[in-house]
């Protein structure tokens, strides 16, 4: 176990100038464009996997880093770059790290490949939770799975939404009910292999940012896929729901975590990191233009009002990077978030990427609010960090319920 440093070594810093040299020649150049486009920007996808890092090794190396901070590291990068674009990079991350966690060796070896493809041949995998009753409220999901034991087959019939990459997908990642009595304790993740009949893309949104990865609905009619589909095996999850139905005859109140809770609290961190790239961007943009700008004959940074919100976005930045760190080599060194700590780095990176990006538009001025400054697209693409794998006031509540051992609504 690595003890925990705020110093990156030799071997992390090359790979960090690596990544920010990619996100400053290849990403930002594009970012208006695919951000107008509203659509995948496959060309930068390509480009990221012919130089390695749009690939399964390149993600394992950076998960595997014994300090923890190889994959908060890459994404502030990257997120540095462009948050709309290093989303449809990094989106396919979050199916990955559903089977790492669910899944086992031979689904991870089988699968997780097939997620990213290769430099020639690029893929995309998605993950779908959410529902359109059920978000947050993860008990309210009403996709359902049902064993076929004569065919040893799985039959998904459901709607999914928000799901990134949903419906382009080469491999979609599905959470499911298999006992509705059981609540959230009842459900378990499956591997819908590409071009199996009965899964559609439904509407694609038309979002506020990161505009350049693709969300859309996922439909599921009468999908059906072969029973090693499910994400650790028909024995573990027998195994598992009759513990649960044992907890819950006795009144017993032991938490079990779902399939979906497993993946979103391993990635809580690694969003923090995006917030901390976007916000980081806005303040460098912010930083210059007070510089250079002048105003009754003097750059308006001399100016307190200008230079203290400056310190204040400085100093905010490097607080949550910092939460996000620690959060990042505690899950890393296999130490339990005891006060919520994932969730506690969550919420204050992605808030403090609002505050920061709005800040950026309002020391730019009038330039600011137009789409000739990278600071508009900036705040526009920060709003998701306060929504996505988690609301604020589900971190909030996450982080509140974890320090009292209450069941605070």
């Amino acid at each position: 176990m690595a003890e925990f440093t705020l110093e990156l070594n030799d071997d992390q810093k090359q790979v960090r100038d690596w990544l920010h040299g990619f996100a400053a020649d290849v990403i930002r150049p594009a970012a208006s464009e695919w951000d107008e486009r509203e659509e995948t920007p496959w060309p930068v996808i390509q480009e990221a996997a012919k130089v390695g890092i749009y690939s399964l090794d390149f993600y394992a190396q950076q998960f595997f880093d014994p300090t923890g901070l190889g994959i908060p590291m890459a994404m502030e990068e990257l997120f540095w770059g462009d948050a709309g674009i290093a989303l449809s990079i990094v989106g396919t991350g979050l199916a990955a790290v559903g089977v790492l966690a669910n899944g086992t060796e031979e689904q991870i070896g089988t699968w997780i490949p097939q997620m990213y493809g290769d430099a020639d041949d690029v893929k995309v995998a998605a993950f779908c939770s959410s529902e359109p009753d059920a978000g947050s409220d993860v008990a309210s999901m009403r996709t359902r799975a049902v064993y076929d034991q004569a065919k040893d087959e799985w039959v998904l019939n459901g709607t999914k939404t928000w799901a990134t990459n949903g419906g382009i997908a080469n491999v979609h990642v599905v959470v499911a009910v298999v006992d509705a009595e059981l609540g959230s304790k009842g459900h378990a993740s499956f591997i819908v292999p590409p071009n199996t009949p009965g899964l559609s893309q439904g509407q694609k949104f038309k979002k506020h940012g990161i505009r350049a990865s693709h969300t859309a609905e996922v439909v599921l009619e009468d999908v059906r896929i072969p029973g090693h589909c499910l994400l650790g095996g028909k024995e573990k999850l027998d195994q598992r729901l009759a513990r649960a139905r044992e907890r819950a005859a006795s009144g017993g109140g032991e938490r079990v975590k779902n399939a979906a809770m497993a993946t979103f609290e391993a990635s809580r961190p690694a969003v923090g990191a995006m917030a901390v790239g976007t916000a980081r961007a806005a303040y460098e943009v912010a930083l210059d233009y007070a510089k250079t700008r002048t105003q009754f004959g003097r750059p308006i940074i001399d100016n307190q009002g200008i230079a203290f919100q400056l310190a204040d976005m400085r100093t905010q930045i490097d607080a949550a990077r910092l939460l996000v760190w620690r959060a990042s080599w505690m899950a890393t060194a296999g130490k339990p978030f005891e006060s919520a700590e994932g969730s506690m780095s969550k919420l204050y990176a992605s808030e403090t990427a609002k505050k920061v990006t709005a800040q950026a538009v309002q020391i730019l001025g009038g330039n600011g609010f137009t789409r000739e400054y990278p600071v508009e697209r900036m705040h526009r693409d920060a709003a998701i960090y306060t929504i996505f794998e988690g609301t604020s006031e589900i971190q909030r509540l996450v982080i509140a319920r974890t320090l009292s051992g209450m069941p605070i609504r």
